[in-house]
């Protein structure tokens, strides 16, 4: 059912509707005005990591058209705009001297939001760190937690008296596991000494950027987004079972156990503790501070199967089949109910705030006819996963907000610009910006839900 009246008819007066960008993925001036490289500029450069060897040095553009793209999101009725700053624009070393020329951008763009009426929810970290700080090793060095810290501080003695809301980081799996134990985003390794120390410093880095916050900024409200992977095992077989548990360990609790209930899970302690870095005293409650709230970004389940094989790494699982016979252009499932479950699952687990939905969407990558991109497959996605969130709301969670992936087209990170999530199509030859049929339904869905408080 995707009539958008009816949808909005379904969600709590006070739920916020929004849109959601990053920094690499957008801005582009990669090398104006004092910002200098992050790892994601070296990773692009590196043959065979990005689809075309695509890189971020003029994305959208939006350094540039920063007043267009505030009017187009003003123009879609949207209220709320959720996006990241460039560390590397505000300390282009990750340390030392502040860039005021990259602090000068970004008072630009909440002030354009302000005057506009849009809500400003702000991510301190979507993945570019200074390339500077992999001298010291990045995000296996616990060094790097304490020059997060700063460049929280600073960040938010000069912003915090205007933003609504702040998120520490978007996504530690994908910064942790996908970059240090995958390979498939920057930096790149492959080790799982990497990852751990990685996971560890990211946590740290985390708490001590709340600390930051509550005392250069006590009033804005301040969360991390997770990427929690709902896990669905491939078969009920009891071995099946054993290894959903192990993967949901692995991919949620390494980040959820620290952070809500101070401590890391025991499974993965047992199997991988001799190789963590070590857990300082007095890391754990500095992690485990009480949020104001949290987001989820969700796209597609993650069924898994036991992986019998010897010398199976923790935790130990083998991709099971899909069971959705519908599939986005990037190759993920769909399948709306797994995130009901997830927030279930989450809530009975761990001691956990109000909840955004901070990402959701869908890639299809249709082109425009004669000025019209008719992305049906996409307002279906948008519509039973709203639902989803619908029921959990009105089952008593305390869902708070939806922010749709992503506001535009973008660099899609290891996939370059193959790949279309976007309300608004952008003709990267151009910078040309069409709304998309996805675009003018999520916008008539805002409407209908303003209209009906109102």
């Amino acid at each position: 059912m995707s009539d958008p009246k009816i949808l909005a008819s379904r969600f709590p007066a006070d739920f916020t509707f929004g849109v959601a960008t990053a920094a690499f993925q957008i801005e582009g001036a990669a090398r104006q005005d004092g910002r200098r490289p992050s790892i994601w500029d070296a990773f692009c450069a590196m043959p065979g990591r990005v689809h075309n060897g695509d890189t971020g040095e003029v994305a959208c553009d939006h350094y540039h058209r920063l007043d267009e793209d505030l009017d187009l999101i003003q123009s879609m009725g949207i209220t709320a705009y959720r996006f990241s700053i460039a560390w590397p624009r505000i300390l282009p070393e990750g340390t030392g001297r502040i860039n005021e020329k990259g602090l000068d951008f970004y008072d630009r763009l909440v002030d354009g939001c302000k005057a506009r009426g849009i809500q400003t929810f702000a991510t301190l970290y979507h993945w570019d760190l200074p390339l500077a700080l992999m001298g010291d090793g990045g995000w296996t060095a616990r060094s790097t937690a304490y020059a997060f810290q700063r460049y929280a501080k600073v960040v938010m003695a000069r912003l915090g008296d205007r933003l609504d809301s702040v998120a520490t980081f978007n996504e530690p799996w994908c910064s942790v596991w996908l970059s240090h134990l995958y390979g498939i985003h920057a930096p790149g390794e492959r080790n799982m000494e990497a990852a751990l120390a990685a996971l560890h410093t990211t946590n740290l880095a985390h708490g001590l950027a709340v600390e930051a916050i509550r005392h250069v900024a006590p009033k804005v409200p301040v969360g991390i987004v997770l990427n929690a992977h709902s896990v669905i095992a491939g078969s009920d077989s009891a071995a099946d079972k054993a290894a959903a548990g192990r993967a949901f360990d692995f991919h949620n609790g390494a980040f959820f156990g620290p952070v809500f209930n101070g401590e890391y899970p025991a499974s993965l302690l047992g199997a991988l503790g001799e190789r963590m870095p070590t857990v300082e005293e007095g890391d754990l409650s500095i992690i485990n501070q009480k949020l104001d709230w949290w987001g989820l970004n969700y796209y597609t389940p993650m069924r898994v199967s036991d992986d019998p094989s010897k010398g199976a790494e923790f935790p130990a699982t083998k991709p099971a089949p899909f069971v959705s016979q519908t599939v986005t252009d990037i190759g993920w499932e769909v399948f709306a109910p797994a995130l009901g479950a997830l927030v279930e699952d989450l809530y009975e687990a761990y001691d956990l705030p109000p909840c955004y939905i901070t990402e959701n969407g869908a890639c299809y990558n249709m082109e425009p006819v004669d000025g019209v991109v008719d992305d049906q497959p996409r307002i279906d996605y948008y519509a039973q996963h709203l639902q989803v969130v619908a029921d959990l709301a009105q089952a008593g969670f305390p869902m708070k907000g939806y922010f749709a992936w992503s506001l535009m087209d973008n660099f899609e990170w290891a996939e370059g610009y193959g790949m279309r999530f976007g309300l608004v199509h952008v003709d990267y030859g151009t910078q040309v910006r069409t709304l998309k049929k996805s675009g003018a339904w999520y916008s008539k869905l805002i409407s209908d839900a303003n209209a009906r408080i109102t």
